[in-house]
């Protein structure tokens, strides 16, 4: 089973790779930065290109497939993408939720 610390480490090389790819960098690496909603510094398509990076992230570095935006994802009342926490807890939980995990 992986690692939380595992899965902040390969969020933390997403948003690398994010900031490489738009030629600034505009997310802290940290729990606490905000990915979504008020006070966060992206858009709606800078969202859909992080998490884009995240997931490929996760398939490259911890050999696990996992799609982010899905239904359940959406509708939950508090959701994975408001903090970089938030999303890192998400993954755990999906990781778990896995036949292998």
């Amino acid at each position: 089973m992986t690692d939380i610390s595992e899965i902040y480490e390969t969020i933390y090389e997403a948003i690398d790779e994010f900031h490489a790819s738009k030629g600034e960098g505009v997310l802290e690496k940290s729990p606490e930065t905000i990915l979504f909603g008020a006070g966060s510094a992206l858009d709606s398509m800078g969202l859909v290109d992080l998490i884009v990076t995240i997931e490929q992230s996760l398939e490259d570095k911890l050999d696990v497939v996992i799609t982010l935006t899905d239904e359940r994802a959406v509708s939950r009342k508090n959701s994975p993408f408001r903090t970089v926490e938030a999303l890192a807890q998400y993954i755990h939980l999906l990781m778990k939720e896995q036949p292998d995990g």
